[in-house]
């Protein structure tokens, strides 16, 4: 029996912002609505809210205030962060190396194609392995190209968004910085689930969006560590220590503050209820349906809230529309490719055939969900699948 109200299982896509952090926006719409940058009380008050908020975020990320940078999303943070290292050494007299994978968010990968592209940069591809891991054993070999006159540039992200594979990050930034190199992880995904602790990761740069947390949309960060030089990101203010131009949106900068701290006040406890979700999707998907494999690492190298499956015989857009029939939103990989008919980079990185990587299914569960949302979905994939597969059977594509 189709539920009551329909089951939000796309997570990793974005999700809801906490009715605690909307209370907190809330008096920055209409009551303290002053422009930071202005010297009246209305513009102290701005500021001091987004210094309270920048406070608050260093202290969770464990860093220093000066060391965060306000951006409007992830995306913005890890082009800010690739080509800000690219374009500063070049007003250097230099020119940057940068080593990252396919298996990298596009904010990430189609940002170091066009530098190369445009000659901005050179790129070396990292290969990853099967579960989409980036070992330090192939970091090394690959930085062992980097030249005494170029500007290195690391760039791996702590967790997959499409397969859930959480990245040795501690590893890989020792390797990189024993090679002079800079390092950088793209945190999306890992936020309000890993450590944010950069002392102990070891980067020097990581990129964070609100709304993957519970946060709002259209605010993220980027923390860059003290004595890092960026090219800035774009002119006309010097609002972010001249690293981005432009009025602060206070608001949505204190519904992200607000929201980390959620997040990490009851990690443990959220964290848990997630992997017991996760681990029930994947134990039931694999265990009930014929043809089903798991993408991305192994339970205990993966993110908590994640299972990414890959399907033979099934077409991933026809899947979710039946899914979505059935009152479950679920997604075939990154949300910021959906519709998108080819396969999915990461996926064929990682060595999926085709049209295997064209039947991809991410389910991400949420603090909301429930065993018997979970119960649900396993009741209903399989049925699901089984039509689907016996109508391409019958148009002759199986």
């Amino acid at each position: 029996m189709k539920p009551a109200k329909p089951i939000y299982l796309d997570h990793a896509a974005t999700t809801p912002t906490d009715p605690q952090v909307v209370e907190a926006m809330l008096p920055y719409f209409s009551e303290q609505y002053g422009n930071p940058s202005s010297a009246h009380r209305f513009g102290r008050q701005a500021e001091n809210a987004i210094e309270s908020a920048r406070e608050k975020l260093a202290q969770l990320l464990n860093c220093g205030r000066s060391e965060i940078i306000f951006t409007g999303c992830g995306t913005e943070s890890d082009n800010m962060a690739l080509r800000g290292v690219a374009m500063q050494a070049l007003a250097e007299g230099k020119r940057a190396h940068i080593f990252t994978a396919h298996t990298e968010h596009h904010a990430v990968s189609h940002t170091a194609e066009q530098l190369a592209r445009l000659n901005l940069a050179e790129v070396t591809w990292l290969q990853p392995e099967p579960d989409g891991s980036i070992t330090p054993q192939r970091l090394q070999a690959a930085l062992s190209a980097l030249r005494p006159e170029q500007v290195g540039l690391v760039s791996v992200m702590y967790a997959n968004n499409e397969i859930g594979t959480i990245q040795p990050i501690a590893a890989l930034a020792e390797v990189a910085h024993a090679y002079g190199a800079l390092f950088h992880t793209d945190a999306v995904q890992a936020a309000g689930q890993l450590s944010l602790d950069v002392q102990a990761l070891g980067v020097d740069m990581l990129a964070l969006s609100a709304h993957k947390f519970y946060g709002p949309k259209g605010v993220g960060l980027l923390y860059l560590r003290r004595g890092i030089r960026l090219y800035s990101a774009q002119t006309g203010g010097a609002q972010e220590n001249n690293q981005r131009a432009g009025t602060h949106n206070v608001p949505l900068i204190v519904g992200m503050a607000r929201a980390l701290e959620l997040a990490y006040a009851d990690l443990p406890a959220r964290v848990a209820h997630y992997t017991r979700l996760r681990d029930r999707l994947i134990d039931g998907v694999l265990g009930r349906i014929e043809g089903a494999y798991l993408t991305g690492a192994e339970k205990a190298r993966r993110l908590p809230n994640h299972a990414s499956f890959a399907f033979t015989g099934v077409e991933a857009n026809a899947l979710l529309m039946h899914l979505d029939l059935s009152g479950i939103a679920a997604s075939s990989g990154s949300a910021c490719n959906t519709g998108n008919p080819k396969p999915s980079d990461v996926l064929l990185a990682i060595g999926l055939a085709p049209d295997l990587a064209l039947s991809s299914l991410r389910l991400t569960v949420g603090k909301q969900n429930t065993d018997a949302d979970i119960a649900y979905v396993l009741m209903t994939l399989p049925t699901a699948i089984e039509r689907l597969r016996a109508v391409r059977q019958a148009q002759g594509l199986l």
